[in-house]
């Protein structure tokens, strides 16, 4: 993924419109896209500096995260439910979850879900 430009140039940008230029003259004066300068400017004029917007992190947990309890009383209730009973008693709630957002919430919580006992490991022959 890219990275977000500077503050410099978005700073120079700004000033260049400010200055008189057109978002499209100063984006060719400093190499960058011209939605790019429009944005800045926007941005800019809202709220008096184009900061760039915190990139990455975890926007979607929040949906399942609301949910947490009653996964865990499924859980604790019914242990050998697999995730996809799991996410057809979410749809039945009204929740539309994938099972990979569900694997993650089993992860971020450490939740384990192993179905059958460890085994002992052979001398001889490698065990699955």
């Amino acid at each position: 993924m890219a990275r977000a430009l500077s503050q410099d140039l978005r700073d120079r940008v700004i000033a260049a419109i400010d200055g008189g230029l057109s978002c499209r003259a100063a984006a060719t004066r400093f190499g960058v896209s011209v939605s790019s300068a429009i944005r800045w400017r926007q941005r800019a004029l809202e709220h008096g500096q184009a900061v760039a917007k915190p990139r990455g992190g975890d926007r979607h947990s929040g949906r399942i995260e609301a949910h947490g309890r009653f996964i865990r009383e499924l859980v604790a209730e019914q242990g050998d439910m697999t995730l996809v009973e799991i996410q057809m008693r979410l749809i039945e709630r009204g929740v539309s979850v994938g099972i990979g957002t569900l694997h993650r919430f089993f992860v971020r919580h450490g939740i384990t879900r192993k179905k059958r006992p460890g085994t002992r490991s052979s001398k001889t022959v490698p065990t699955s």
